[in-house]
Order: structure tokens, then sequence, then C-alpha cells
């Protein structure tokens, strides 16, 4: 199992609009091959930044069920307008 995580700074002001966004496509990813679960947060200091969370088999079920995907294509359609600039993303997995 691999943790994706998605540092992602919304233009302020747009915060609602981009939860409205993450909650109407959230499908999109939780019913990606190989997505285990799915969960935002949101700075409490910073309510303009947010944190993707999604648990993953492996980083090829991230990268080829999803993000080569037309899910990939209408999350980012939905979300990306709201982007103050493009997410970081890491994998991680966890130490034994």
């Amino acid at each position: 199992m691999v943790l994706e995580v998605a540092d992602i700074a919304v233009t302020p002001g747009t915060e609602d609009e981009f939860l409205a966004a993450f909650r109407s496509a959230r499908h999109l990813v939780e019913q990606t091959p190989g997505c285990r679960s799915v969960r935002m947060t949101r700075g409490v200091e910073s309510p303009a930044r947010f944190v993707l969370l999604v648990e993953w088999d492996s980083v090829d079920a991230h990268l080829q069920n999803f993000r080569a995907s037309d899910r990939f294509t209408e999350w980012r359609a939905a979300l990306g307008p709201y982007f103050a600039g493009p997410p970081h993303v890491e994998h991680t997995a966890d130490i034994d």
C-alpha cells in the first residue's frame, strides 16, 4: 500500500467552491481500481491549503488506473480551476 499526499493551494476566496467541486468529483478517485480510501483535510491556520490523502494498492494503481485515465481528466477539470498553483504530489509508504 502507498499513500498519495497532494498538497493543494487554492486561490483565496474560492475555498467553498473548491470543496463543492471535490465533493462532486470524489467518486472519480474512489471508484478507481486500486483505490483504498480518499480523504481531504484543510489547513486550520491556512484555510486555502488542502491536503488530499489517497491510499492506493500501489504507485502503478495511482498512475496507470487513475492518472492515465479519463477519470483524471474529469477530476482535474472539476478541481483545477481553483488551484493557486500546481499541487505538490508525492507517494509515501509505511515503515516496518
